[in-house]
């Protein structure tokens, strides 16, 4: 790992921190800047490994939606609250036709995956209301997406798929069933440590 790749890494984390500084403070500026400055280090991260390999031009794309997502998902309003949900979504579409086209997902892992993903669904639905189906449709993508993430020769994309599962988690529960700032203590380091690993696996030449 270049230099430049290992200062942008501790500038996301840098960036996590101050963010969640600024959540603590209620500091609306400071939480907006800080994180759109973290999320535009994960795109300059995926930019500085080449990008060359297989995976590039999807999980790119996927980087360049999540940081509209992460924009849109700064406001508590909920048609801009919908419209990062779909971004997110398009994010997901991205990421899964990199790792359909780079790797081999076995039938098995797909059994685990859905009934996880159909846990989260149960966990949520009571709360979802008017929410159900845009919520339905973007667990379904995120699903399939680590699923065919688990089909990838790559540590960094099975790792970074699963560590942004486990983020969702907590965004869900902040919004649906128990807000606070526990949620993003614990989601946010796990969401941009996903897409950091992501980004670094643009520059894998081959997939092995």
């Amino acid at each position: 790992m270049t230099s430049a790749s290992l200062a942008s890494i501790a500038a996301i984390g840098l960036l996590v921190l101050a963010h969640l500084a600024a959540e603590a403070r209620g500091a609306a500026a400071a939480r907006a800047v800080s994180k759109l400055g973290a999320s535009a280090g994960f795109v300059l991260l995926a930019l500085l490994q080449g990008p060359r390999g297989p995976l590039a031009g999807g999980i790119v794309a996927g980087l360049a939606l999540s940081v509209v997502g992460d924009a849109a998902l700064l406001s508590a309003r909920r048609p801009v609250f919908l419209a990062g949900l779909g971004a997110f979504l398009l994010a997901h579409v991205a990421y899964a036709l990199a790792f359909a086209g780079a790797g081999h997902p076995a039938a098995w892992a797909a059994l685990p995956v859905a009934a996880a993903t159909a846990l989260v669904v149960r966990w949520l639905w009571p709360h979802l209301g008017s929410m159900r189906l845009p919520v339905l449709l973007y667990a379904l993508a995120i699903g399939t997406m680590l699923w065919l993430a688990l089909g990838v020769g790559l540590p960094l994309v099975r790792l970074g798929a699963a560590l942004f599962f486990a983020s969702d988690l907590a965004v869900a529960r902040d919004r649906f069933v128990r807000p606070g700032l526990s949620n993003r203590v614990v989601g946010l380091p796990l969401y941009y440590a996903a897409q950091a690993l992501l980004a670094l696996a643009v520059g894998e030449g081959r997939v092995r």
